[in-house]
């Protein structure tokens, strides 16, 4: 048996009012610039705001680069690390969802090892750890802002890039509730969607361990319990918060047992057609399990009972079957699109699109390997 590592920020900030505690380990840091990562939205509606009271609190300067797109590019990270080197920033901080955080992430550890972005692909490709990053969280589904993944869409090549890399973990997180509030319901569903496909395919993933199960499964429970209503009232401070435990405890199950074939494939439709992460694993998810079942049905069916359904009597794959009625009733609840094909998806593309999932790391973890048919089935089923 191989060694378990297992890897998160060494300080992780939860639960309302945790902005203002973040501005307080940033002063005992000794930090005096930073690069705030964020997207032109959060900037101009004012949350940013919050942020940069804070850090004014303390004494701490501050520059802003709001150019972050919704599945950010390796322009962005040149862009942002250009405005970081001319304002002589010493850390940087990322604020918002996956896209703000990616892009941070991508940004900090160019600036530490020098290079293009695109040097990174892969896994732990860098030599040093990032510029200093602090990653505060506005959404709660990706828990980028506590794992070592960082994904940079090529727009030369029309591929998010998979970086995994121990270098690209922030040292603080931080996931206060309050910044969560208000969000639209079709961004909570996503995200939430998000959290979920990051807790199931952890918890069929070749390398799961007892550690990340344990996360896995309260991630799972939690997102059944919560995300409906948090869809239903974005006001809901309390499901807000739960849902930031369960998006983080997802991220720490990912983070350690990887991923699998959902987010391989996701990666592909968002890189090709710029389309919503959550939304295109929200879709997927339910038709890669139906391809997982042939060899996982057991860890399938324990998801299905982390959703609430009474397994007792059913066997293994009726279990396994539960698990994928019960994604695609929640999915369904919360006005995820039906299929592909809704989202602009075209099946003349799935031959390369299939191609590409099969190059992404994520998917070296699945618990079955597929040949390009099989990808290219799923996608169609998907369709």
């Amino acid at each position: 048996m191989s060694t378990m590592m297992f890897f998160m920020p060494s300080v992780n900030l939860m639960g309302p009012g945790s902005l203002k505690d973040a501005g307080s380990q940033i002063e005992a840091l000794g930090f005096k610039k930073a690069l705030i990562v964020t997207d032109k939205v959060l900037n101009e509606i004012g949350l940013v705001n919050k942020l940069t009271d804070v850090l004014e609190s303390k004494g701490v300067g501050y520059v802003v680069y709001d150019g972050t797109q919704p599945n950010p590019t390796v322009t962005n990270v040149h862009s942002g690390l250009d405005l970081l080197q001319k304002n002589n920033c010493d850390f940087v901080i990322s604020f918002g969802g996956g896209s703000p955080h990616d892009c941070a992430k991508g940004i900090a550890l160019v600036a530490a090892n020098g290079g293009s972005i695109k040097d990174y692909e892969g896994v732990d490709q860098s030599a040093k750890p990032q510029m200093p990053l602090v990653a505060i969280n506005t959404t709660a589904g990706t828990a980028s802002e506590m794992t070592r993944f960082c994904i940079i869409t090529d727009e030369e090549r029309h591929i998010k890039m998979a970086i995994v890399d121990k270098n690209t973990t922030p040292i603080i997180s931080v996931n206060d509730p309050i910044l969560m509030l208000d969000k639209p319901a079709g961004l909570t569903a996503a995200t939430g969607m998000d959290a979920l496909t990051h807790a199931v395919e952890a918890y069929v993933s070749t390398i799961a361990t007892p550690v990340t199960d344990a996360c896995a499964l309260q991630a799972i429970t939690l997102v059944s319990d919560h995300l409906r209503g948090a869809v239903e009232n974005g006001k809901d401070e309390y499901k807000r918060d739960r849902m930031a435990y369960a998006q983080f405890l997802a991220g720490m199950a990912f983070n350690n047992a990887s991923l699998g074939y959902v987010h391989a494939m996701a990666h592909q439709l968002g890189g090709f057609y710029d389309l919503p992460h959550g939304v295109c694993n929200a879709v997927l998810l339910p038709h890669v399990q139906e391809y997982n079942a042939q060899v996982a049905p057991s860890r399938l069916k324990d998801v299905a009972k982390a959703m609430g359904v009474n397994v007792e009597s059913m066997t293994d794959s009726e279990g396994a079957q539960a698990a994928i009625d019960a994604i695609k009733s929640l999915s369904s609840d919360i006005g995820i699109p039906a299929g592909l094909t809704d989202l602009g998806a075209k099946k003349e593309d799935l031959t390369i699109l299939s191609e590409n999932a099969l190059k992404d790391a994520c998917g070296l973890t699945n618990p079955k390997q597929a040949t390009l048919e099989e990808i290219i089935a799923i996608y169609t089923n998907a369709m």
